[in-house]
C-alpha cells in the first residue's frame, strides 16, 4: 500500500517520502481501517522533525486521527497509533468511535482531537462557567474553532484572536461574542473590552510571545490554559507575577489520557457527540488536499494560514 513515511527526523519538506510498504498489522484492541479522510495537526509536524513529547522512532508514517472503513465494513473515527499514521492508505486506530450521522468524511476525521482537547482543558483541568469570559487565541484554526464552539455551547462570552479580517469573518460564525484582528497591543484590547478585568479563561495554542504578552490579559484568579506552542518557542512562566495576581497556569497534554484515564476520553467523546447531535457544535472543514500533496499542506499549516481542519483525502 502508498504511505507517507519518515524514514529519519528532520524538517518535513526534506524528510517525507511516498513508499510502498506493507498492510499495517493492528495489536490487540486495535483496528484496521481503509483511510476515508485524515486531519492534519501541528503535532504532526513536531512528530516528523523530532520535537514533540512523544518521539515516535523512524521509520513511521504520520497522521494522529482518521476517518475510515475497518475490515469488516464500519464506518468509525479514532486515533491513529505509531507507526502507523493515518497519512496512508491504511492506518491503525488506538480505539474507534462511530463515524456520526451526518459527518462528511473530512468533518468525521478532525472531529475527534481537537473536540477532546477542548473538553479536556475546558471541563476537566479546568472549569469554564457560564457568564465568564473566554479569551481564545488563534481562534480561526482547528484547534481554536473547536474552542470557541465548546466556550460557547458553555455559555461563555467568547473573546476570538485572530489574524486577519478573514479569519475574524470564520471567528463570528463560529460564534464569538468579539473578536481582534492582530491587535498591536493584545492586552490593552481584552482589558477594554472587559471593563479592565481582563479574561477568566484563556486558550493558548500558540505560545511564544503570545504567551508572554497574553498572560498579561488574564483577569484575577483566571486561568491560562497552554495548550501548545504553534508559535515555535516554549514560553516561560514568571511564578512571581502567577503569584500577584493568583492565577493558574494550566497544561493541557491531552494525549496523555489515552493511556492513562481511557475512561475520561470516554466519558468526554459522549459529551462532545450529544453537542454534535444537538448541533450545538459543527466541525469546521478549512481545506481538504490530495493524497500526493500533504507537504503543500503541512506548509500552510505551518505557516499558519489555514482556517478550521486541514484534512488530506484517501488516494
Amino acid at each position: 500500500m502508498r504511505a507517507w513515511r519518515v524514514p529519519e527526523l528532520g524538517p518535513f519538506a526534506e524528510v517525507l517520502e511516498v513508499a510502498d510498504v506493507p498492510r499495517p498489522e493492528p495489536g490487540e484492541g486495535q483496528t484496521r481501517v481503509r483511510m476515508a479522510a485524515a486531519a492534519l495537526n501541528f503535532a504532526d509536524i513536531l512528530y516528523v522533525d523530532g520535537r514533540y513529547q512523544d518521539r515516535v522512532p523512524p521509520p513511521f508514517t504520520p497522521g494522529l486521527e482518521v476517518a475510515g472503513v475497518t475490515d469488516d465494513g464500519r464506518r468509525v473515527i479514532g486515533p491513529a497509533v505509531m507507526p502507523h499514521g493515518g497519512f496512508a492508505e491504511e492506518a491503525v486506530l488506538r480505539t474507534t468511535w462511530p463515524w456520526p450521522e451526518g459527518m462528511s468524511a473530512a468533518q468525521a476525521a478532525g472531529f475527534f482531537v481537537a473536540y477532546q482537547t477542548g473538553w479536556c482543558a475546558l471541563h476537566h483541568r479546568t472549569t469554564l462557567r457560564a457568564g465568564e469570559t473566554l479569551l481564545v487565541l488563534a481562534a480561526a484554526g482547528g484547534v481554536g474553532a473547536a474552542a470557541v464552539q465548546l466556550g460557547t455551547a458553555a455559555g461563555a462570552r467568547v473573546i476570538a484572536v485572530v489574524g486577519d479580517a478573514d479569519k475574524a469573518a470564520v471567528a463570528r460564525s463560529l460564534g464569538a461574542d468579539e473578536v481582534l484582528v492582530d491587535p498591536d497591543d493584545l492586552v490593552t484590547a481584552v482589558r477594554e473590552l472587559t471593563d479592565g478585568r481582563g479574561a477568566d479563561v484563556v486558550y493558548d495554542p500558540v505560545g511564544g510571545d503570545t504567551f508572554d504578552a497574553v498572560r498579561r490579559a488574564v483577569a484575577w484568579e483566571g486561568r491560562l490554559l497552554v495548550i501548545g506552542f504553534a508559535g515555535g518557542r516554549h514560553a516561560d512562566a514568571p511564578t512571581n507575577h502567577v503569584l500577584v495576581k493568583n492565577y493558574d497556569v494550566v497544561g493541557v497534554h491531552w494525549a496523555a489520557y489515552q493511556q492513562r484515564s481511557p475512561d475520561l476520553v470516554a466519558a468526554w467523546q459522549r459529551e462532545i457527540e450529544a453537542l454534535w447531535d444537538r448541533r450545538a457544535i459543527d466541525p469546521l472543514v478549512g481545506a481538504e488536499y490530495a493524497f500526493e500533496d500533504l507537504p503543500a499542506a503541512l506548509t500552510e499549516l505551518a505557516a499558519r494560514r489555514t482556517t478550521g481542519r486541514v484534512v488530506l483525502l484517501a488516494p
